[in-house]
């Protein structure tokens, strides 16, 4: 057994989950329901991805969970051939770590999207984080409330016009990356729905981390905000627009005729910049595993609510004891130096008589 920089058994996200009897394939992951989601909605992309490559994973299914909120995402477990829970709004992340916590033999999977995640949900979330409970949270943005049928979301953008803002928002939209880092979390990435390969690797990434991972999936409501991200997904705008991050590698993008590169700007900042204006030297080497998310949160601040660059990948995948296994080792500690007797907890020397 290997260990990890912190002196920890390095086990990783999957370490205690039983493995599968037999090989199994894609079929194995998909329900008897009836997956119901407008036509063209990102959703059905992400779930063909996570279908695809769960038996990769070499997982039995009734070891596998996914919990989701409230929203179109969250129709998820229905079609997922594992357990699974279609919760209340905003509380995943908190009935998923309390899962993660007493089930270590289980995959836990949190489905959740931009409305149910950030506005009602956000305390859970930003918690979840902080404590680096070993699940997966799968944020779908779509920077709108499609099924209460339109109305501006946390990560709508300012002045957009929808039915609760029929004059156009005022608010700020948060930034889920930002959110995320500040929250430290141990992993966080960033893919788009259209991008089937990158979805898959970062998926697998994700599962394999051990700890809180949360990927943001920008995803298309054909609906209610169609084309939010089509300029992602022009062939000539994404290659100016979108920044891979690959770790170990240089930070650099555009097309062949017009590179550029991120580059270290002020103290703790980066910027974007023509190759033919800086030295190779000076543009920033991807580094995912960093301990401090200093720098992970800086790479999120590049671009804007106009999506002018973009970046996508893995932002930042370190190391953090997790909130499960230390609480786990906690109780065993505690039933091993002092056996518990329940009737004298509650009836010892702290009560008083009203």
């Amino acid at each position: 057994m290997t260990t990890t920089d912190l002196g920890m058994p390095d086990l990783g996200g999957l370490a205690g989950v039983p493995a599968a009897d037999e090989p199994q394939k894609a079929r194995d992951f998909k329900s008897d329901q009836e997956v119901r989601w407008c036509p063209g909605c990102g959703d059905y992309v992400v779930l063909n991805a996570v279908q695809s490559f769960l038996p990769s994973l070499g997982l039995k299914r009734e070891n596998i969970v996914f919990i989701s909120g409230i929203g179109c995402s969250s129709r998820f477990p229905y079609y997922m051939n594992t357990y699974g829970m279609h919760s209340i709004h905003g509380r995943a992340p908190a009935i998923a770590t309390g899962l993660a916590t007493s089930r270590p033999d289980l995959s836990v999977w949190v489905v959740t999207g931009d409305g149910d995640a950030l506005s009602i949900g956000g305390n859970h979330l930003i918690h979840a984080l902080r404590r680096n409970v070993n699940l997966k949270i799968l944020l779908f943005n779509n920077r709108i409330y499609g099924l209460t049928k339109g109305q501006y979301s946390p990560t709508s953008e300012v002045g957009k016009v929808t039915k609760s803002t029929p004059v156009g928002s005022l608010d700020h939209p948060f930034n889920p990356m930002s959110l995320a880092l500040g929250a430290e979390a141990t992993f966080a990435a960033r893919v788009i729905d259209s991008d089937r390969a990158n979805v898959t690797e970062t998926l697998r990434a994700a599962a394999e981390h051990r700890g809180s991972a949360l990927v943001e999936i920008y995803q298309n409501c054909p609906i209610f905000n169609d084309g939010a991200f089509d300029v992602l997904k022009d062939n000539d705008e994404k290659q100016r627009r979108i920044i891979p991050l690959r770790h170990g590698e240089p930070i650099v993008f555009g097309p062949e005729d017009c590179r550029y590169g991120v580059v270290p700007d002020g103290p703790a900042g980066f910027r974007v910049a023509k190759m033919s204006e800086v030295d190779e030297q000076d543009v920033v080497v991807h580094d995912a595993h960093r301990d401090d998310p200093a720098y992970a949160f800086a790479l999120s601040r590049l671009g804007g609510q106009d999506l002018d660059p973009t970046v996508t990948g893995i932002f930042r995948a370190a190391r953090r004891p997790t909130y499960d296994d230390l609480a786990r080792e906690q109780v065993a500690e505690a039933e091993h130096n002092r056996p518990g007797d329940l009737q004298a907890l509650l009836t010892g020397n702290d009560t008083w008589t009203i």
